[in-house]
């Protein structure tokens, strides 16, 4: 469904898109913010070339503002992407927006693009049409598959707990792998008894973890092949594990250039501390957004180096003695560790900051 459209010769056009699974509503505004139509498309390559001519027919576009990029605006982002067009990532409207002016889907596309237009909007969206992607994608799977057999393991254990007292005792003790191939073993026969259908259940319950078990390995075994490929310099990093490593790809995109620097990637990891001043008062708090499983990566990294790592332990003690707490150097590592890290997926020019700097600087 078209609106009304203006046209707008000689003025530069911006687009806000807000998506949704089956249809997406384009709002376009002219350099001054004037409205100058509204358009509905299907979630389609026909409609995405739709809004595309669309647009061009308005002026000369420059920039679509669109909402949920890594979600529904995937398709469209890489659709505008591959045409050559400036594509923008534009949050959701918060409340008081909403409150203010209300909800719908032409508001919010409205508000997307004067999110473009005005310049909070900056952000250029992930990147999945290479290596990363598939990576993100395996990765996907494996953990559920790892949630997923833990959570058999765990019914094992509570069903052991309340099942028959014989059955208990059999398997008392044993060491995980062997109460797993026990249980995997298990004939229960016809099921006429509690002893029985516990069996039946412990049999299931293993074998599923097993079978989780396989998958999850050949799984690891191809994303170790693929980050190897993509980034063997990230993956010799001190601590930096195939499963780290894929989730610092993964959280960077296949254009990790859109960061413009190291600082950003430590917002971007929930690793860079936030201004909280008021008045007299200047200080800083922790920063509780960003990618959480990067933020995870980076604790991870940390820990096995203050475990392993023989200038992280150094530092660890330095700062102790002069009086910091374990979180608070914590957090100074893992803001280091991310200026590292950023430098193995982006690597920066002759001129910028040496990576071995101190990181009492962080």
């Amino acid at each position: 469904m078209d609106s009304m459209t203006h046209e707008a010769p000689g003025r530069h056009i911006t687009v806000g898109v807000d998506t949704h699974k089956d249809i997406h509503v384009a709002v376009a505004l002219d350099g001054l913010g004037a409205r100058l139509g509204e358009l509905h498309l299907p979630t389609t390559p026909a409609g995405y070339a739709r809004l595309e001519h669309w647009a061009a027919d308005l002026g000369p576009v420059e920039a679509f503002g669109i909402e949920g990029t890594g979600c529904y605006g995937a398709g469209l982002a890489r659709f505008l992407d591959g045409l050559g067009h400036r594509v923008v990532e534009v949050n959701r409207p918060d409340r008081t927006t909403r409150y203010r002016l209300g909800k719908s889907d032409p508001i919010d596309a409205e508000m997307a693009a004067r999110s473009v237009l005005s310049g909070v909007a900056t952000g250029t969206p992930k990147a999945a049409d290479g290596s990363t992607e598939m990576i993100r994608m395996l990765k996907v799977v494996r953990d559920s598959a790892v949630k997923a057999r833990t959570q058999s393991l765990n019914q094992i254990k509570a069903l052991l707990v309340t099942g028959p007292a014989e059955l208990r005792e059999t398997l008392r003790g044993l060491s995980t792998p062997r109460l797993l191939d026990r249980c995997a073993a298990f004939r229960p026969g016809v099921l006429d008894s509690p002893t029985a259908a516990a069996k039946h259940t412990l049999r299931s319950l293993a074998r599923r973890n097993l079978a989780l078990r396989m998958e999850a390995k050949e799984l690891d075994t191809e994303i170790l092949r693929l980050v190897s490929g993509t980034a063997p310099e990230l993956l010799a990093a001190f601590g930096v594990g195939p499963d780290s490593a894929a989730t610092f790809l993964v959280s960077a995109g296949d254009n990790p250039g859109r960061m413009r620097s190291e600082a950003a990637f430590a917002s971007l990891c929930g690793s860079s501390p936030i201004p909280a001043s008021s008045g007299k008062t200047q200080r800083h708090r922790l920063n509780r957004g960003g990618d959480r499983q990067a933020n995870a990566a980076l604790h991870r990294v940390v820990v096995v180096r203050l475990r392993w790592h023989a200038p992280t332990r150094a530092y660890m003690a330095r700062r102790t003695a002069e009086g910091k707490t374990t979180a608070e150097v914590m957090r100074c590592l893992k803001r280091y560790l991310a200026r590292e890290i950023f430098g193995l997926l982006r690597p920066a020019p002759p001129t910028a900051r040496s990576l071995t700097h101190d990181p009492d600087r962080a």
